[in-house]
């Protein structure tokens, strides 16, 4: 490979990335010729994967079609331990049936975006599952407590004296032994997972291999552009969301996150995003550029007849106030004949709890047949029949009974 080539490569690999640890080892590792191993763990805590996940998978993706091998870890073991990386309490364990209903719904949805010849999905069980007391203990006594305190969040929960679990230890030192048992040139991982990716390369040293190179990725923020995307926070773009939802979701971002979006998620390539960046600094509409990123997504997603119809209807809908064609027709109950707004919300399901349909409404992004809903203690009587809408993608025509 030539100089020229190589730096091309590196720069592609390097694209959207945080860090590389080291940079020296990773030319060296482009130089041999070979396919490279690349790691990727994912701990299936949640059935879904959503557009924050595959910022890693986009690069795995990219290593991919430069002729390299992906080796797409499902932490099935590792699960059930429970990683507490980024939080300041552990996370709660997984049972085993958990853990394997997750890692199916995760090998459903990865193909959609990395190619299925070029990768092999393993489970860490694999090797863990037979791992003796003897095996753990001798794999315990390659670091001290010491060292394991180095990690912050370990180091936060010691200062101020929050429990730490002794198999919370285990869980960087299964996640390093995974490159080892894999023979793993280069790891991704979030930015949150820099210490137990530098376990991998130490332990690889210990037990006479060379050290993996490590790529770590930022975290992508949701859709409220401030913290991290979670399923749990609500501010997710999960793959598996339908197209309307998808396309509405990315819509909504803001000009600012939109270029973060296009640089860690759109296979379009940095030249295109630089002149699409000098285009609407000379007047162009961010709004153009953001419908190609969200038809990209839907398209990859779902398929192109899905992107174009998801456009169509977001246009009818937020440009002449149309209703969507596919809105739910609910039934709700009420009780001693009236129902509180906040409560219709929640049973028709366009919100998870009452709390929430009161802070929606203090948001103001909640309306009753086109009208914006502002007394949290409304009462809708029995035989009333409503078009609510939450936000700007939510709608139920809802009867009350």
């Amino acid at each position: 490979m030539s100089n020229m080539k190589q730096q091309e490569t590196l720069d592609l690999i390097k694209r959207g990335s945080s860090e590389v640890l080291l940079e020296a080892d990773l030319k060296q590792k482009l130089a041999l010729g070979r396919p490279l191993r690349i790691k990727a763990g994912f701990d299936p805590t949640a059935p879904d994967l959503h557009l924050g996940h595959t910022v890693l998978l986009n690069k795995m993706r990219q290593l991919q079609d430069l002729g390299h091998h992906a080796l797409f870890l499902i932490g099935d073991f590792t699960g059930m331990i429970g990683d507490p990386t980024g939080k300041n309490s552990a996370r709660p364990p997984l049972s085993r049936e958990q853990v394997l209903e997750n890692a199916q719904s995760y090998r459903d949805q990865v193909f959609k975006v990395l190619d299925p010849a070029k990768t092999e999905v393993v489970f860490n069980s694999t090797w863990m599952d037979k791992f003796s007391a003897v095996d753990l203990i001798r794999l315990a006594a390659t670091h001290t407590v010491a060292q394991m305190l180095e990690r912050d969040d370990f180091s936060k929960r010691y200062t101020n004296k929050t429990p730490i679990a002794i198999h919370e230890f285990i869980y960087p030192l299964v996640q390093g032994y995974d490159s080892v048992a894999l023979k793993a040139d280069v790891e991704l991982g979030g930015t949150d997972q820099k210490f137990n990716l530098l376990m991998g390369r130490e332990l690889q040293k210990h037990f006479g291999q060379p050290s993996q190179c490590i790529l770590t990725m930022p975290l992508l923020e949701g859709t409220d552009g401030v913290n991290k995307m979670s399923k749990s926070l609500g501010n997710y773009i999960g793959i598996t969301d339908i197209p309307q939802e998808m396309f509405g979701k990315l819509m909504s971002i803001s000009d600012e996150l939109m270029w973060r979006y296009l640089e860690l998620l759109s296979f379009e390539s940095m030249a295109t995003i630089n002149k699409w960046r000098e285009e609407v600094g000379q007047g162009r509409n961010p709004r153009d550029i953001k419908v190609m990123l969200a038809q990209e997504m839907v398209t990859r997603f779902h398929s192109s007849k899905a992107a174009g119809q998801a456009l169509e209807e977001f246009e009818s809908r937020f440009k002449q106030g149309v209703l969507p064609k596919d809105m739910p027709e609910v039934s709700v109950s009420a009780t001693a004949g009236n129902i509180g707004i906040a409560q219709l919300l929640k049973q028709s399901g366009l919100v998870e709890s009452t709390s929430e349909g009161l802070r929606m409404i203090a948001q103001a992004a909640v309306k009753l047949d086109g009208e914006k809903v502002t007394d949290k203690g409304m009462q809708l009587k029995v035989g009333a029949v409503v078009v609510a809408q939450v936000g700007k993608r939510k709608f139920a025509r809802i009867s009350i009974k």
